[in-house]
């Protein structure tokens, strides 16, 4: 089964270069993204799985799977969120269909061997394999800045990729049996000293993927500039690859370097909060603002993971799965307005209320979602996580909490002015948005509210990893 994940979207990918017809590809993309999305639902309701098989035994790296809660939170948030993109979009795709849809396919395939590699030089295998269709989407189909910010892009991750490596080939030098296995990692030996030298290796790495500030510079310009089917990507699924490595990786192989590192980590964090909060509220570009939005987010997350408490990292592990979707939501309704006005200046917008009913409705829901309204989905994992905070520091716990009141400011604000007022000119130029993305929507908000009211079977499927997971 768990093959299924890689082979899946890989076999997909290749087949759509040979695809010509764009209604085709895009058909059989969807097919293939519908059988993932399948597959993981029945993966979900399983126990752990493994698989195991040699890969390159000269350096006694296996080609290991495994799917704990953890990893299948985020397997069912990845196949959830491709099919829901490329239905979504299809309508204005790019020219060379094919192609496109196969480099994101490529992309699905590099996520989903991040999330269940359970084999240190195969996780880099597959983050890398994540990243490089990423540059290439951004670099053709993007904006008019795409060849800088992409270059952008590359330099970060780059850098961060080559810090990672650098960090496995450190501890594998040190396991006793010479194993790049996750096991053999743990039980490696390393000292004090040893462990702050591979939990910095590391951490950079993850701290750019997510990203938390200072490193943060990359994502708006990138999310802007970006296709937004791939902006989808990257907000929905891929910024989680960092605070996934921190949870799977970083916590439990040098937990010794983790608390060290706790409260510079957990103070950079809460003022990434704040200042993505505050610039949020400045924006009137509305991929701006969602972008600035989910730097916050991601910065709460990874406060309450470095706040070591058991609340925190389970609050951050639902969040992860509810984030993904809150998300993918706001980009989906942004896009269908961008596509019909051919703004993304809120200023140029208001009235659609008035215009088009349904999609207020729908962006109203998941505004609601993005600001933690009790009953939706994001309020468990946040109120787990400030709980988190307040006990692990009360003053930061209050620092945080401000962008609670920051983030309704900014979304509220969002939804005033593209919901209502008089009907703007371009507003007034958007006709009926097509089934496909409306019916989209409205499974990602029965998602949301389901989950909101119902959260138990996430709090199941993440128990197992909680308790692998070293907490204080």
């Amino acid at each position: 089964m768990l093959l299924s994940f890689i082979l899946i979207p890989f076999v997909t990918a290749l087949l759509l270069l040979f695809i010509k017809n764009g209604k085709s590809a895009n058909t059989i993309a969807i097919v293939s993204t519908l059988g993932t999305l399948v597959a993981a639902i029945v993966l979900a309701g399983n126990g752990a799985v493994d698989f195991n098989a040699p890969w390159i035994p000269v350096l006694h790296a296996q080609f290991f799977l495994h799917a704990d809660g953890l990893a299948k939170i985020l397997v069912l948030l990845t196949a959830i969120s491709f099919p829901a993109i490329i239905i979504a979009t299809s309508q204005n795709q790019p020219k060379q269909k094919n192609i496109f849809l196969s480099l994101l396919l490529f992309a699905q395939n590099g996520l989903m061997g991040v999330f269940l590699a359970g084999d240190a030089l195969l996780f880099y295998f597959f983050w890398e394999l994540a990243l490089i269709p990423v540059y290439f989407l951004s670099s053709i189909w993007g904006g008019e800045k795409r060849i800088a910010v992409t270059f952008k892009f590359f330099i970060y991750t780059f850098l961060g990729s080559l810090m990672m490596l650098i960090g496995i080939v450190f501890v594998y030098m040190h396991t006793s049996d010479q194993s790049f296995l996750i096991t053999s990692f743990a039980k490696a030996n390393l000292t004090a000293g040893l462990q702050v030298t591979a939990f910095a290796l590391f951490f950079i790495a993850f701290a750019i993927k997510m990203p938390i500030f200072p490193l943060h510079t990359w994502q708006p310009d990138a999310y802007e500039q970006s296709p937004t089917a791939v902006t989808m990507v990257m907000s929905a699924v891929m910024v989680k690859m960092g605070l996934y490595g921190i949870l799977r990786w970083l916590l439990p192989l040098f937990p010794t370097a983790f608390v060290a590192h706790i409260n510079v980590v957990v103070i950079l964090s809460v003022i990434g909060i704040l200042y993505a909060s505050f610039i949020a509220i400045r924006q009137d570009d509305i991929k701006r603002l969602i972008a600035y939005s989910s730097i916050a987010h991601i910065g709460l997350m990874n406060a309450a993971i470095f706040s070591h408490l058991q609340i925190g990292i389970q609050g951050a592990m639902i969040q992860l799965f509810s984030h993904g979707i809150n998300v993918l939501g706001l980009w989906i309704v942004a896009d269908i307005i961008e596509q019909q006005t051919g703004t993304r200046s809120m200023q140029q917008m208001g009235g659609l209320a008035k215009k088009q009913p349904t999609l207020a409705i729908l962006l109203v829901g998941f505004a609601l979602a993005n600001i933690a309204l009790p009953l939706t989905n994001a309020f468990v994992g946040e109120f787990l996580m400030f709980n988190s905070l307040f006990q692990y520091n009360i003053w930061v716990g209050a620092a945080a909490g401000v962008s609670i009141i920051l983030a309704a400011i900014y979304t509220l604000n969002m939804v005033q002015k593209v919901a209502y007022g008089e009907v703007s000119t371009q507003i007034n130029q958007m006709q009926t948005i097509n089934k496909p993305a409306q019916i989209v929507l409205i499974v990602l908000l029965i998602i949301v509210f389901v989950t909101g009211v119902f959260p138990q079977p996430l709090f199941d499927l993440t128990a197992d990893s909680l308790q692998q997971i070293f907490v204080k």
